[in-house]
């Protein structure tokens, strides 16, 4: 019995000595801790919200939504690019990433589509505006764009999730066990595989550390693993199809060499959203706009080109 306590004491010791080495949260955001931080803050129903405005106030305007983890300076070359070439041009970080907060809410499709809605309402953003959705930033303009029709004048889907209602294994959502496996495993590997979202990481010796500010911040782990549990669980295909129904314009780019969302998957979005112009990207992976800026620009800025799209 004796041996018995002694080993499972043991154990206890070891998990506990593993999370508290391995817990980067040591920050809470704040007016304090978001001093210096380049681009602007504002206040929205369930907390507040990091993004960038920029471009003529008369201007189409593109808003870029990042996805399932890296915030949204992985738009830079994009939004560089359409401000310079014009257009007005919105791009903020999902609630839990970046430097906007992270609410003790459920992370699933409402929440997503509120903070989206609240933040076009709040920064005074009137007419229709044109989607661009990375990843997961895929399905959430989609519905976005299902659930507000009159506030979307065209769609860009950049390598987006195609959810299929699958349950994430059962030590993610197993209570108490799943928040333990983020903590100590998922959460501090994701630094490093960032390296998979490219063809050539060599190309990008810094990208791994631009990831790690956001992860010292409370809430960053319970935000993923939430949006684990109540987004990357979720059945978005008829969203898809309702889309292809709509006859919104839609552009499709996808890096051919993708393996966090496979290019084989680009078959079920055309069959889903027909209408879709479609554009696989060589020598790029998971985040073409990133790795192939100067293949992707162009293309992204033709489509959105005011004789190209019906103005609604």
């Amino acid at each position: 019995m004796k041996l018995l306590s002694g080993t499972l004491l043991a154990a206890v010791l070891i998990l506990t000595g593993l999370f508290v080495h391995r817990d980067q949260e040591s920050d809470t955001l704040n007016d304090q801790t978001r001093t210096g931080v380049a681009g602007s803050f504002v206040r929205l129903p369930h907390g507040t919200v990091h993004y960038q405005l920029a471009g003529p106030e008369r201007g189409r305007t593109v808003v870029l939504v990042h996805g399932f983890s890296v915030p949204y300076y992985i738009w830079d070359p994009t939004y560089d690019e359409l401000v310079k070439k014009g257009f007005r041009v919105l791009r903020y970080d999902l609630y839990g990433r970046g430097y906007s907060d992270r609410p003790d809410e459920v992370y699933g499709p409402d929440l997503y589509d509120i903070q989206l809605n609240a933040l076009l309402s709040q920064l005074n953003v009137s007419g229709a505006v044109d989607l661009v959705g990375l990843s997961m930033g895929g399905p959430i303009v989609v519905t976005f764009a299902d659930r507000h029709p009159g506030k979307v004048r065209s769609l860009t889907l950049v390598d987006p999730a195609y959810l299929s209602g699958e349950e994430p294994p059962l030590q993610v959502r197993a209570p108490l066990i799943g928040e333990y496996v983020m903590d100590v495993f998922i959460a501090p590997s994701l630094p490093h595989s960032q390296v998979d979202v490219f063809v050539h990481p060599e190309r990008f010796p810094d990208y791994e550390g631009k990831y790690l500010p956001q992860m010292h911040y409370k809430g960053f782990r319970r935000a993923l693993l939430s949006t684990m549990r109540n987004y990357l669980t979720r059945d978005d295909r008829l969203e898809y199809q309702q889309l292809g129904k709509s006859g919104l314009p839609v552009l499709l780019v996808w890096g051919k060499s993708d393996r966090t969302v496979p290019f084989s998957i680009s078959k079920d979005v055309l069959k889903a959203v027909p209408q879709a112009q479609f554009y696989p990207v060589d020598q790029a992976a998971h985040v073409p706009q990133y790795e192939q800026p100067e293949v992707f620009n162009p293309i992204l800025i033709r489509f959105l080109q005011p004789t190209s799209l019906p103005h609604r």
